[in-house]
């Protein structure tokens, strides 16, 4: 039987690593909306830029204690491989989703915006919906390349790929179930409409149960 901080660590890693990540989506955004002067481009590359780099940081630190998920599409992908208990799948999914909320409000208190907010950033349809089933699609194959060739490199890999997605999705790659959540709860430039989010989960959901099929079967040991 598990001791109490062997059960405890895990869910505290996944906590504090969650939250810094949505603090650095929403925090960055709005720095980097203040400083560009207007220019969408150049605070969508600061915003990508700063999330690419502290996701290396978070998975490098907390990938020993508890995976380093951050994300209820990666851990229902590990979930359907059988990598970890249901149980503990469920209370991480759990987790991340009050962690990416309290990361929202404390971005929203550092820049000194009302902590309370709910976004009016439409981005709905199907080009949408395609969009995030490819973000999160390609950060699990990125993830299962990554276990099966390098694992050393997957905090640069994840990092890397999130970055490059950014650019390369029309959505800008969620990519996130928890992220999206707590996305419609700012009205910065990260924001998503509560009613744009659903269409986002069920497309990451949709690519987690996807990948859960092809990826293990790609990268097989033979």
């Amino acid at each position: 039987m598990a001791s109490r901080p062997q059960t405890i660590r895990p869910l505290a890693a996944e906590f504090l690593g969650t939250l810094i990540l949505l603090a650095t989506v929403v925090g960055s955004g709005i720095m980097a909306e203040r400083l560009a002067d207007g220019n969408i481009a150049l605070a969508l590359l600061a915003n990508a830029l700063a999330t690419g780099a502290v996701l290396v940081v978070l998975i490098t630190i907390f990938a020993p204690l508890s995976g380093a998920h951050f994300n209820p599409a990666v851990t229902l992908y590990f979930a359907l491989r059988k990598d970890i208990a249901w149980s503990r799948a469920i209370a991480y999914a759990v987790i991340q989703v009050m962690a990416a909320i309290a990361g929202v409000w404390l971005a929203h208190a550092m820049f000194a915006l009302p902590v309370i907010e709910v976004s009016t950033h439409l981005r709905d349809g199907p080009a949408q919906w395609l969009a995030e089933f490819t973000a999160t699609f390609g950060l699990l194959l990125t993830i299962a390349g990554g276990v099966r060739f390098a694992p050393a490199a997957i905090p640069m890999l994840v990092g890397l790929y999130i970055t490059g997605a950014y650019w390369f999705t029309a959505s800008t790659s969620f990519a996130n179930p928890a992220v999206t959540i707590a996305r419609a709860l700012t009205q910065s430039f990260a924001g998503i409409a509560p009613s744009s989010a659903p269409g986002f989960i069920a497309a990451q959901l949709l690519a987690a149960l996807a990948s859960a099929l092809v990826l293990p079967w790609l990268f097989a040991r033979d």
